[in-house]
This record gives structure tokens, sequence and C-alpha cells, in this order.
């Protein structure tokens, strides 16, 4: 599942992944009295039973959230997480525990926590959870700055989004209503295996949020938009915050004037960025490899397959500079990158972490994410999105005599197994004679993955990423999503005016 969206766009300056090692080394060992010799002492009392693989995590986050409601802040909040977990792998069993406190006491007790449940054959991947371990401890270590802030203070803050609020009414007398948040997030990873692995990251993650009401002709209609990634916050200059003043309320004015939907099978025209939900939700929880080594995709047994479209090509790419799904390494301590998925309509690659690679002999692709150090990693997307093709937006849609133009998606719905999804248009407009004319409400987009990938007639150029995130097994992460705009033939609309 995903929420939010959003065009990322950013420039930050990041750390040599050298220095980013021995910073996670410094703050989450050296601060808490271990060294890489407790590190590897955990790790040799994980495989003291022996297993496949074992690994310890650590993580500290810092987050600063703010949230402004009719001109006012309704909310505001500071936290700091730590933690590590511990987990062993026999097979597709996996045994897990973890504890908020980092110390050599924690360590030796998520540890053994860990080997008890391996001997008894728990799999903790049944439920997604792990045993909880309260070990006790001195406190939370120091942490000095908040990267991602970059620099600007409360008062700051607030005034960012004051100025979004007074943006989005200067825009039209109809918005009566502007919410608007801003959340700020900093995490230091370290991760260390019994495959030899030892890496360490520091994640800087900003985003803006913002929804808006406009009431005329005796109607409501809302609208929102969102931007952010792996920068800082003084990032969001005034040209950033017009654009996503622009996007809010262009869909809440629009919406207000919207006419039914019509319904039945037709051409629809998806729009670039946010749009690409519908790709990831349809189609890349498909390709994930543990969804495939349960045979539980739809996907299944077409490796090698034309599955799409000629000229269709789907990659997930957590190495897209600054994005909010972008990895310098994983939660496995595997490194980011490009990883194709679907090249010119064939199926060519899966998503993978360590467990679903090892048993099903295939690649590391750095897929390995978790939530946080309280829950096992599992294989999941970082940014995926449909790579551009030929065609200018404007002759895309011209080509179309009838049909609709959807801009904007509120959600949406899909089975992994079936690949049946469900998607709802948040701003859309009727096609007719290759021109976009009325707006319309409640169109709802129905089909499987899998078949609509076939009937993508046109690609545009215009890529553009939206941002989200993204929910598997009660686990949420941010990722990326996206595409040009496209055209898609013989889709079925259901819509208010069936």
């Amino acid at each position: 599942m995903i929420t939010t969206r959003s065009t990322k766009e950013s420039s930050s300056m990041s750390l040599p992944v050298p220095d980013r090692l021995a910073y996670a080394q410094d703050q989450l060992l050296a601060a808490n009295d271990l060294d890489t010799n407790k590190l590897q002492n955990g790790l040799s009392d994980l495989w003291a039973r022996g297993g496949d693989y074992g690994d310890l995590y650590f993580e500290m986050t810092t987050r600063d959230t703010w949230a402004l409601e009719r001109g006012k802040v309704a909310r505001a909040s500071f936290g700091i997480s730590q933690g590590v977990g511990a987990r062993a792998v026999t097979g597709e069993n996996t045994a897990f525990a973890y504890s908020s406190d980092i110390s050599p006491k924690a360590i030796d007790a998520v540890t053994a926590a860990a080997r008890a449940m391996q001997s008894h054959g728990q799999d903790a991947a049944e439920t997604g959870r792990g045993v909880e371990i309260k070990a006790g401890g001195q406190g939370l270590p120091a942490y000095s700055t908040l990267a991602a802030a970059g620099g600007l203070d409360t008062v700051e803050k607030v005034a960012l989004l004051r100025k979004l609020d007074d943006l989005a009414r200067a825009i039209d007398p109809r918005i009566t209503e502007v919410n608007a948040q801003l959340a700020v997030e900093d995490s230091t990873i370290l991760v260390g295996a019994t495959d030899g692995t030892l890496a360490g990251d520091i994640r800087p993650q900003v985003r803006i949020s913002l929804s808006v009401v406009a009431e005329g002709n005796a109607r409501r209609a809302s609208g929102s938009a969102g931007g952010g990634g792996r920068f800082t916050l003084g990032e969001f200059d005034t040209g950033r915050l017009e654009k996503l003043v622009h996007k809010a309320t262009s869909v809440a004015l629009t919406n207000l004037d919207a006419i039914p939907s019509p319904a039945g099978e037709m051409t629809v025209v998806l729009g670039n960025g946010f749009p690409g939900v519908l790709l990831h939700e349809a189609i890349g929880h498909g390709l994930e490899g543990d969804f495939h080594r349960k045979r539980e995709s739809v996907f299944n047994g077409m490796m090698g397959e034309r599955i799409a479209a000629p000229g269709v090509t789907v990659v997930d790419d957590a190495t897209v500079p600054d994005a909010r799904g972008s990895l310098n390494v994983d939660d496995e301590g595997v490194a980011g990158q490009r990883t194709v998925l679907i090249e010119d309509g064939r199926l060519v690659g899966l998503m993978q972490d360590k467990i679903s690679a090892r048993i099903m002999n295939d690649k590391l692709t750095g897929n390995g994410r978790r939530q946080s150090y309280a829950d096992l990693p599992m294989t999941r997307m970082t940014n995926t999105f449909l790579e551009r093709g030929p065609y200018d937006p404007e002759e895309i849609i011209a080509s179309v005599k009838s049909g609709i133009y959807a801009v904007e998606f509120s959600g949406g719905t899909v089975d992994i197994t079936s690949g049946q999804f469900n998607f709802s248009a948040e701003q859309a407009f009727l096609i007719e004679d290759g021109k976009v004319t009325a707006p319309i409400e409640g169109a709802t987009l129905i089909g499987v993955g899998n078949e609509a990938l076939k009937h993508m007639s046109m690609i545009g150029n215009d890529l553009e990423l939206g941002i989200g995130f993204c929910g598997k097994n009660g686990q949420t992460v941010p990722v990326c999503v996206g595409q040009p705009t496209i055209r898609m033939d013989q889709v079925v609309v259901g819509g208010a005016g069936a």
C-alpha cells in the first residue's frame, strides 16, 4: 500500500561510504561501550547452533514533525529511538529477537533469545515479529545534529509551514482550509553478518505534505500534494513550495466542477509521476523475490517471457540521487543498486533479499528492507518506475478519440496472487476528439496487472517520480514510484455514470 504523492527534487551532498561506516561505528558501537570484537562475538554466538545465516542490526533514529492546521500549530513532536535486532536463519525458518537497549548486555540477551528460538524451530517470519528483550541500559547516546533539518530551527520550520498556508490561500478565495505538515528524520544504521558483511549508513529524510479544501457551487472538494527525499529541509525553496501549492489547489478547485465519470471499457491516459503507484502495486509487489519463493505471485514461472507490450521497461533503482527510496546499502548491508525487472516487455529480473536470493539461487539486488530494528527485513521496493518512451504527452492525448485522462490517484488495492487491482482517480478528465475537456469524479480503474501491461500502447518522454510510503506485512518504508505519461487501451473503468 502507498500513501502520499509528489515530485522528487534535490541536489544534496552525501558522505563517502567509508566515512558513513566509521560514523555508524562511532555512534552505535563506541558510544555504547561496544566494538567490532563484541560484534564478532555476538555473531559467533548466533552461529553457535549452526544455521545458514545470522546478523545483528543496530539503528538510531531521530524524528521531528510539525503540523499546521487552519493557520495554527496543531502538533509538534520530537523523538529518538534506538535498538538492536538479532536474526538467525536456518533454511526458511527465522529466529529473531530485539532490544531497545544497545549495550554488551543487550547483545548477549538478544543473541541468546534468537539461539533459543532457533533450537526450538520457531519461525518469526510466520508473524513478522520477534521476541522483545528488555535488557535495561544506560540511556540514549548523544546525537549532535539533525542533518536533514539543514540548519533550520523551530521558528524557521513553523515559518515554512505558514508560507505554504499563505501561498495556498492566495491562489483562490474558494480555498477555505489548509493543512501542512513537515517531517525530518535522520537514521544511522550498522549491520554485521555471519557472511562477513559489515556496513553502515546515514540516512536523512525530509517530507512536506499539503492538503487543502475548496468550497463553491454548494460543494466541497479536497486536494493534496507532497514532496521530499534524502536531502535537507532547507532545499524547499519558494519555487518548490509553489509547485506543491499549485498541485494541491488545482485538484481541489477542478473537482468543484467535476461531473460523474463514464463507465465501461475504454482508453485511459495516465499522467506522469504518482500514477506510477499502479505499477508499484499491481506489478511491483509481484516481482519481489519472497512472493516468488512462496509461489504467491501472478508472475511465477514467467521469467524470460513477454509479460508486457514492447517498449515497456520497469526498473527498481536505489541509486537515484537523493530520492526518497534510495539506499547506499540496504538493511542487510548489500549495496543499493539498479535492477531491471521488465525489459522491452520481457520479465528479466526480480528484487531479492538475502534469504530469498539464497533459496532461489539468485543474485542479491539490495532490496532487503525493514521498518526498524524491531522488524524483520524482507524483500521491498526502493524507487520503482517505468522508463521513459519516445512520445510527447500532448501527442499521446491527441491520439485518443474518446477516453479519460487520469492525472492523480488517491489509492487502490491489489491481490498479489491474482494480480487483480482497483485504483481510484483523485483528479481525472474526459478526453474527447484528442482534447482534454470536462473534469470527472468517481473514476475507478479495474484490471489485472499482467494483462494491463500488455495494453500500454504509447509511453511518454516525461518521466517523473512521486513519493510515498509502502506497506507490506505490517511494515512501512519510504519509497518512490513513477512513470511518464502513458496510454493504456482496453481498460475497465468503473464510474458514477455506470
